[in-house]
Formats: structure tokens, sequence, C-alpha cells
């Protein structure tokens, strides 16, 4: 199965509370944690909604 790196580039100091939750979601503690995901449509559209924070590879 294929997976998507996710890293953590921005704070989450100051933005919604439900983008704080989908952070925590995905695994994302810290600023420049990664974390490898599946590639399933719940995660990309988790990640499409707080595509501003982070960076995908």
């Amino acid at each position: 199965m294929a997976t998507l790196k996710v890293k953590l580039v921005r704070s989450v100091i100051g933005r919604p509370e439900k983008q704080h939750k989908i952070v925590k979601s995905l695994g994302l503690s810290k600023m420049n944690r990664e974390r490898e995901l599946p590639d399933n449509p719940a995660i990309r559209g988790q990640i499409d909604k707080i595509k501003h924070l982070v960076e995908v590879a």
C-alpha cells in the first residue's frame, strides 16, 4: 500500500479548534515532526483541510 509523508511546518497556534484536532488526529504533535500515513481518501481529505500547515511528500 502507498504511504504519504506528512510534516508539520507551521504552528497551529491561533488556528481554529477544528484544525488543531485534525493535526492531532494525524499524529503531528510538534513542529517539524513527520509521520508516514496510508494513502487513502480519508487521510487526503484531512490533509486538504490543513494544507497550509503541512508539507506532503
